[in-house]
């Protein structure tokens, strides 16, 4: 893993919701209303830590139109391995952007 991409990936999983999202999608996928209920947060709330999950390429989002034709956006967590150690840390720096240390907000 890159630098970059190791910096997206933990700050995206530094959030208690976001780390929360993941663990109900590794129990079943989910539409947004469903999981909302399920972890009692608002459904937009809910999508803004969903997007920033996905830009992370931590979870996926399919669309599936419903019998009653309502088109629903189900999610699912992405197959992923964060290996920390400290060499594996050592050899992402080497790949860091200049403006890496900008772009990282934690608890956004």
């Amino acid at each position: 893993m890159t630098g970059d991409g190791l910096l997206r990936v933990l700050a995206t999983l530094a959030n208690p919701h976001r780390l929360r999202v993941v663990a109900a999608l590794t129990r079943e996928r989910n539409n947004v209303s469903q999981l909302a209920r399920e972890l009692d947060i608002s459904r937009v709330l809910l999508q803004v830590h969903l997007r920033k999950l996905e830009a992370a390429g931590l979870v996926t989002a399919t669309i599936e139109v419903s019998e009653d034709g309502k088109a629903m956006k189900f999610y699912e967590v992405a197959p992923f391995t964060v290996l920390l150690t400290p060499k594996a840390i050592a050899s992402a720096v080497r790949t860091l952007g200049i403006d890496s240390d900008v772009d990282v907000g934690v608890r956004s």
